[in-house]
């Protein structure tokens, strides 16, 4: 039998004298935890064979009825943490997250974990699922006491499994692997499709969209057409036509719409999609071989979506590139049109001319998410994979200040085991770092942007066991939907992970449509963490800042969630303030804006020398000039640029207001101050204040940032400055702020005072 036994709450079980390792002795299988109230339960699950249970039997009658010399019941430190015993269920021996214990008639792929004995458990196993009906895989996994089997099959089904369940010592949630959909016959791959179709939900009439500009997108395929409707096809030239002629845009559609596609196939759950989307062709077929200036064609794409839909909040996510410049980093036609169409100038296919439509439209701005580009030959396995990435500067046009740049890491590993595509096969990529196919902004002079902003899944590569081969099963891939035929294929690279940020951009606006499309990539930015594994590179790096800027340059600032984006806990706050400053007036600095932070001071202050870390994320959108005359005075490339500054602890609110005037005049005449303003952070102003986002973690002491209540936003020069006849300064420059605090104490409630600060209404549960 299964015998599960409960702790008392705060303590835990004596689990060694529940495991006595003998044989014919109980074997303990699982241990889980769960919090009753604020004490933590402990949760043992044991597998007590025939003749097993007088183990237990003789310790309890010993406890009853014996002392040791101290004077204690004997076994008194095993019976006395145990609160109840009762026969376990199938849920005992889940050791997943116990949220997620699937219903109880959804079908569901298991992990069902099997305890070897007598070697006949997998047949076991298999007879059952013949008689009953449910599916078993063909692989499984052995090690010297657990053989590991995937079965689809629910839990009500598992329950009545009587003459295994004995066999059972683990249930987990099935992981399974992209190659396994792509794998199958197209006649299985249409009944997984039915499913998902049969549980989505359509977005709503008022949903945000997010418009791929690519090769087309076959709105036939039946998991994109109740989100892709025929009007919001589009093309740049009606001799291409609308449908993807090279299938890359119905995949980069898939990962859009859906993130993590193999997720939704495998959960019962109903989907409910919060955002469409649309289509526009830029990329012509292979018999066009004229040559296409692409800052027009992306400039008539989104011209001709927002023609359709004028109203329709949306974003851009671009995975076609080209080689960069000779000289990486510089501006050229197709970025600084991605920069101009970012900062809301419209396109005249008339006069072929970017412009401001009125003086509304400078407010009309649009968040590009384009990819950083990729490795596209891994074949040279003698040099670091991570030198060849660094060598190959970010593609154009994602060197553009105002796009969310997207490279490419990886937390893939699944290849080489026996049975699989690639046995033998080791993976190129360590999980958490770089993928294989990314290229990087190391390369870029130091005053060009930060390039990648963020890095996202792209999938991994593998080399053969002899060491001469390169590949990229699709078990290292990102599953996805294929244009022809109407099924499943994977898309891996820097694709993939524009595409999964473009699914996470349009998330945060479905949930957030008051926010401007500057705050959604701050926000995106603002949430992103460097893996360990990228830390690891960090720590190398010492703290020396150029090491630590050219790390950055490779990373960005790291790994988005969607978690992180969109949710506060008590021990982490984030504030957002999206406001309007006006930069200059007659070629002199105008406007400083000071911040008052409503965080807990108080709080903050008792916990004195506990450390707390604060992180700050600027988001603006420039006007491009990109002229190559120079990059000095009326010859520079942004309109303006912004700059945040802390105020210091034994600073009066007027010495903080001089000395940012100070350091305002001194870039305003290219003498940037390199001393004092970098302390305690992590970046650095000089590496951070470069392009149009500028990202910061500070770390000291809960008391020390007590004292440091206020932030200044404050401009410094750019052409509208030099050019007055074209300064657009009077009708304003937006920007989003982000602001997060944290401290490792979660007993301490930060988010409690400042909501009540702000006004925002306090729900207590009862």
């Amino acid at each position: 039998m299964l015998v599960t036994f409960e702790s008392w709450p705060g303590y835990e079980l004596a689990l060694k004298s529940l495991d006595p390792l003998r044989r014919r002795a109980p074997e303990l299988l699982a241990v889980h935890d769960q919090f009753v109230g604020e004490d933590r339960v402990q949760f043992a699950t044991v597998y007590v064979p025939g003749g097993g249970l007088g183990y237990f039997l003789q310790r309890l009658d010993q406890y009853a009825t014996e002392d040791t010399h101290t004077g204690k019941p004997k076994n008194a430190n095993m019976v006395e943490r145990v609160a109840a015993v009762r026969l376990a269920t199938i849920r005992e021996i889940w050791t997943d997250d116990r949220e997620s214990f699937p219903e109880p008639h959804d079908a569901f792929w298991w992990e069902v974990w099997l305890r070897r004995s007598d070697g006949n458990e997998v047949q076991r196993l298999k007879d059952f699922a013949v008689a009953s009906g449910i599916a078993i895989g063909d692989r499984r996994l052995t090690f010297d006491n657990r053989v590991i089997v995937l079965v689809r099959a629910t839990a009500t089904q598992l329950a009545s499994a009587l003459n295994v369940i004995d066999d059972f010592a683990e249930l987990r949630a099935a992981h399974v692997n992209s190659e396994f959909f792509a794998g199958l016959a197209p006649v299985e791959q249409a009944e997984w499709i039915d499913d998902l179709v049969r549980r989505t939900d359509p977005p709503p009439a008022d949903a945000p969209a997010s418009c791929i500009l690519d090769s087309g997108v076959n709105r036939g395929h039946r998991l994109l057409e109740h989100s892709l409707a025929e009007d919001d096809l589009h093309t740049c030239d009606p001799a291409w036509g609308s449908a993807d002629h090279d299938g890359h845009g119905t995949e980069m559609a898939g990962v859009t719409l859906y993130g993590d596609l193999r997720a939704a196939l495998e959960h019962e759950h109903r989907v409910q999609l919060r955002h469409r989307l649309e289509s526009v062709k830029i990329w012509p077929p292979a018999n066009d071989t004229d040559p296409n200036l692409y800052g027009a064609i992306t400039a008539e794409g989104v011209s001709r979506v927002e023609i359709q839909e004028p109203h329709r909040r949306r974003s851009f996510a671009m995975a076609v590139t080209s080689e960069p410049d000779r000289t990486p980093g510089t501006p050229t036609s197709w970025s600084s049109a991605v920069d101009a169409l970012a900062a809301g100038r419209a396109f005249d296919s008339t006069h072929g001319e970017l412009k401001y439509i009125d003086s509304a439209s400078a407010a009309s701005h649009r968040l590009f998410i384009v990819s950083a580009g990729n490795v596209e030959d891994l074949t040279d396995t003698t040099t670091s994979y991570l030198d060849r990435c660094d060598a190959l500067p970010v593609a154009d046009p994602a060197q553009a200040w105002n796009a969310l740049t997207v490279g490419a890491y990886t937390e893939m590993v699944d290849v080489g085991a026996e049975g699989t595509s690639h046995p033998g096969w080791t993976i190129i990529a360590q999980p958490g770092d770089l993928s294989p196919f990314s290229r990087t902004g190391v390369g870029f002079q130091r005053q060009w942007p930060i390039k990648p902003d963020i890095v996202l899944e792209g999938g991994n590569a593998a080399i053969s066991p002899n060491g001469s081969d390169v590949d990229w099963p699709e078990s290292l891939q990102i599953l996805t939907t294929r244009a022809n035929p109407l099924t499943f294929t994977t898309i891996n690279a820097t694709s993939a992970a524009t595409a999964l940020a473009a699914h996470m951009a349009a998330t945060v606006a479905a949930d957030y449509p008051g926010f401007w499309p500057e705050t959604v990539r701050g926000l995106l930015v603002h949430s992103a963490e460097w893996t360990p594994q990228m830390r690891t590179q960090m720590a190398a790096a010492g703290t020396l800042r150029r090491r630590r800027a050219a790390l950055i340059r490779r990373y960005g600032f790291g790994v988005p969630t969607a978690e992180r984006a969109l949710r506060s806990a008590t021990d982490a706050l984030t504030l957002v303030v999206q406001d309007t400053i006006h930069p200059f007036r007659r070629g002199a600095l105008r406007e400083m804006h000071l911040h008052d932070l409503p965080w807990p001071r108080d709080e903050l202050a008792n916990l004195g020398e506990v450390p707390v870390k604060l992180r700050v994320t600027l988001s603006y959108f420039i006007e491009p000039s990109p002229t190559r005359r120079g990059a000095q005075s009326r010859y520079r490339y942004a309109s303006h640029q912004l700059r945040f500054d802390l105020r210091e602890p034994d600073e009066t609110n007027d010495d903080f207001r001089k000395r940012i005037n100070k350091k305002a005049l001194a870039e305003d005449e290219d003498r940037p101050a390199r001393s004092g303003e970098t302390d305690g952070w992590y970046v650095g102003s000089e590496t951070r204040n470069r392009g149009s986002l500028h990202s910061d973690i500070w770390e000291g002491t809960a008391a020390d940032l007590a004292a440091r209540g206020l932030i200044a936003i404050y401009p410094v020069t750019g052409w509208w400055k030099e050019l007055q006849a074209r300064d657009q300064s009077d009708l304003g420059a937006r920007y989003a702020l982000l602001i997060s605090i944290e401290t490792p104490i979660e007993e301490v409630d930060i988010w409690t005072p400042v909501a009540v600060e702000v006004g925002v209404p306090i729900v207590i549960e009862t």
